[in-house]
C-alpha cells in the first residue's frame, strides 16, 4: 500500500507543478496588468488633477480646448449597462426559473447549450446587428431617436450577457436539493409558491452574483458601444442621444492618429485604470455578498 500511494505521488506532482504554475501565472499577469497602469497613469496625474479627472463633466482631450472629466465617459459606460441589464436579468432569471423547475430534462439538454451558444458569437456582429436592424426598428416608435444612441447598443448589449445570467442562474437553483421542494410541497405550496417563497430566496446569492458578473462583462465590452453607441463623450442620462464609453474611448485613441508618449496617449491609461478599479469593486461587492449570505444562512 506504501509503495503504491508513493507511486500514486509521483505520478501526480508533474499535474500539481502544472496547476501551481497556472495560478502563479495568473496571478503574475494580474499584477503585471495592474502595475502597467499605475505607472502608465502616474505621468498623466502628474498634470491632470485627480479631482478634475473624477469629478469634471467635459471630456475634450484630443481637441484644442482640452478638458479631462471623465465623467462623459463614466455615464455612458454606466447608461448601456443600465439598460443591458434592464433586459438581461429579467429575462435571464426567467429562463432560469423554467428550465429548473418545469422543463423536462431533455428540453434542458438541448435548451441550454444553445441559449450559451449566444455568447460565442462575436461581439461586433451583435454591434453591426445593433445599427442596422435595432435601431430603425426603434425609430420607426422613437422619431427622435439618433442614429446613434445608447438605448440600441444597451438593448443588444442585454442579449448578449442574458446566456451568462441564464446560465448561472440556472446553475444556482439546479444545484438547490431537492429537499426543499419536497418540505414546501408537503407544508401545501404549489410549485409557483415554492419557487418564488423557498427557491429563489435560497439561491440569491448565486443569482446575484451571476448579475454582477454579467454587469462586469457589460461594462467592459467594446465593440458594441462602440459600432452602434456613437463617438460623443457628453454628460447625458437621455439613451436616445449618443454616448461614448470607456472602452469606445480607448478604441479610438489606440487607432494610431495620437503620438504615443504624449498627455492624450497617456489617457486611455487612466481611463482603462478607472475601468479596472471599477470591475473589480463590483467583484469585490459580488464576493462580499456570497460570504455573508454563507456565513448567516448557511448557503
Amino acid at each position: 500500500m506504501h509503495i503504491q500511494c508513493c507511486g500514486m505521488r509521483r505520478r501526480e506532482w508533474p499535474i500539481l507543478l502544472v496547476l501551481w504554475t497556472a495560478g502563479l501565472l495568473s496571478i503574475a499577469v494580474s499584477f503585471a496588468i495592474i502595475w502597467i497602469l499605475i505607472t502608465q497613469s502616474i505621468p498623466f496625474f502628474q498634470e491632470v488633477s485627480v479631482v478634475e479627472f473624477l469629478t469634471g463633466t467635459r471630456w475634450t482631450p484630443l481637441f484644442t480646448n482640452k478638458a479631462f472629466g471623465v465623467l462623459p465617459l463614466l455615464t455612458g459606460t454606466l447608461l448601456t449597462t443600465f439598460v443591458a441589464l434592464a433586459v438581461a436579468v429579467p429575462m435571464g432569471v426567467t429562463i432560469a426559473i423554467y428550465l429548473s423547475e418545469f422543463a423536462s430534462a431533455r428540453f434542458r439538454e438541448v435548451v441550454k447549450p444553445v441559449l450559451e451558444v449566444l455568447a460565442s458569437i462575436p461581439t461586433v456582429v451583435y454591434g453591426y446587428f445593433a445599427l442596422v436592424v435595432v435601431t430603425p426598428f426603434l425609430q420607426r416608435f422613437i422619431p427622435d431617436l439618433s442614429s446613434f444612441n445608447a438605448l440600441s447598443a444597451g438593448l443588444v448589449m442585454g442579449l448578449m450577457i442574458m446566456p451568462m445570467v441564464s446560465s448561472l442562474s440556472e446553475d444556482a437553483l439546479y444545484a438547490l436539493p431537492y429537499a426543499l421542494r419536497e418540505a414546501a410541497y408537503g407544508l401545501g405550496a404549489n410549485r409557483l409558491q415554492t419557487v418564488f417563497r423557498v427557491l429563489l430566496p435560497t439561491a440569491f446569492p448565486g443569482i446575484l452574483v451571476a448579475v454582477i458578473l454579467a454587469m462586469s462583462r457589460a461594462i467592459g465590452e467594446t465593440m458594441i458601444v462602440t459600432i452602434a453607441a456613437g463617438m460623443r463623450p457628453i454628460l447625458t442620462f437621455d439613451i436616445r442621444e449618443p454616448i461614448q464609453t470607456i472602452t469606445a474611448y480607448v478604441v479610438q485613441v489606440s487607432m494610431g492618429d495620437v503620438p504615443h508618449d504624449s498627455l492624450e496617449h497617456r489617457t486611455i491609461y487612466a481611463v482603462a485604470l478607472l475601468l479596472f478599479a471599477v470591475a473589480f469593486l463590483l467583484n469585490l461587492i459580488s464576493y462580499r455578498i456570497r460570504r455573508y449570505y454563507v456565513r448567516k444562512f448557511g448557503m
